[in-house]
């Protein structure tokens, strides 16, 4: 194993409830007890919510060469992108030149992530990762490890799939088996393109994250001018994959969406129904709508129902405050999802 610099360092890049903290407790242990490196992991979050961002850190050194640097990975050798949404936001490519492989998790080919990524340059790997934990059983976090372990030639797939015996498995015995042909397909069928750096997209340099208001110049008293959370948050990384359709000829108009919805997108407009006058449902903002799929759930004429994102074109519908700023507040594009659990809505879909 060869190390250009001193450490070899990995940073994932996500949002809650795809799994990248467990991943990157994973990377840390596997190299540590498994590669015989010195390594440590370490993450980022803010509020430990399902679609808040969330960024996992990881570094190997040599056995002989102690880790003596505690700070986050700027540079990464490995970026992990688990989630496509969370292109160019929040500077995720910052730091990847052409010594870095990025593994994304994406149903796109990976000439068309290199201009969504805007990718400076160095490896791209593409890998389904949604699509291949629906067909197993298993979650993101393990396809995508599998995929990670594919951009070089030290991390040893056997040795990787015992780590996750010698922990997953005896903590989730039941779940090792989809774990284990998770991270195997991971590392089959992820697809590769080596990017040579030219002159279509700039190197992105990595600095802090800065703010236009601080504590030096915010409101005085603690004002919040965004009493809303998510007026011009784009929520769509925290969807998941799946997303609600509103079918209106089987809506009752009973507003038990609108009551269960934790950032209010659905609109209604004074209207008439069966001859009487009421508030009518028109659907949904997904421009707001995180896919928590509590709607779904709640719905009582099942005008709500659950499908794959990826199958519609979410730019056609209605988007409210699209254009919408407020102050000069830099709002994060990310933004929180449900309390629910990733299993809840599987359960009474058949999906």
């Amino acid at each position: 194993m060869s190390f250009k610099r001193d450490y070899f360092e990995i940073r994932l890049e996500s949002i809650g409830g795809l799994g990248a903290n467990l991943a990157g407790k994973i990377l840390g242990e596997y190299g540590a007890l498994y590669l015989g490196l010195n390594a440590s992991s370490f993450s980022s979050y803010g509020s430990e919510k399902r679609g808040s961002p969330v960024k996992a850190y990881i570094r190997y050194a040599k056995e002989n060469t102690p880790i003596r640097v505690n700070s986050p990975v700027q540079i990464p050798n490995i970026l992990g992108l688990f989630h496509i949404a969370l292109a160019n936001k929040e500077n995720v490519m910052a730091g990847v030149s052409e010594n870095t492989s990025v593994v994304v998790n994406t149903d796109k080919e990976p000439e068309e992530v290199r201009n969504i990524l805007k990718m400076y340059g160095g490896k791209l790997y593409c890998i389904d990762a949604l699509k291949i934990a629906l067909e197993t059983k298993s979650r993101v976090n393990m396809v995508m490890i599998g995929a990670i372990a594919k951009t070089n030639d030290f991390m040893c797939i056997e040795k990787l799939q015992q780590c996750i015996k010698d922990t997953i498995g005896k903590k989730y015995p039941k779940a090792l088996e989809s774990n284990l042909n998770a991270i195997k397909r991971g590392y089959e069928e992820v697809k590769y393109k080596e990017i040579s750096p030219d002159d279509k997209y700039d190197y992105i340099v990595a600095k802090d994250l800065e703010r236009e208001w601080g504590y030096k110049n915010a409101p005085i008293g603690g004002v919040n001018t965004c009493f809303g959370s998510s007026i011009s948050n784009d929520l769509s990384a925290s969807r998941e994959g799946y997303i609600p359709i509103f079918i209106k000829e089987k809506c009752i108009n009973c507003g038990l969406c609108d009551s269960t919805c934790p950032d209010m997108t659905f609109q209604f407009v004074k209207g008439q129904y069966k001859g009487k006058e009421c508030m009518v449902n028109l659907g949904i903002d997904y421009h707001h709508c995180k896919g928590c799929l509590r709607c779904v759930e709640i719905c009582p004429t099942k005008a709500l129902q659950v499908s794959l994102e990826r199958d519609f074109d979410i730019s056609k519908y209605h988007i409210r405050n699209k254009d919408l700023i407020v102050g000069k507040l830099n709002f994060e594009e990310v933004g929180a999802s449900s309390f629910v659990t990733s299993e809840s809505y599987t359960e009474d879909t058949n999906i």
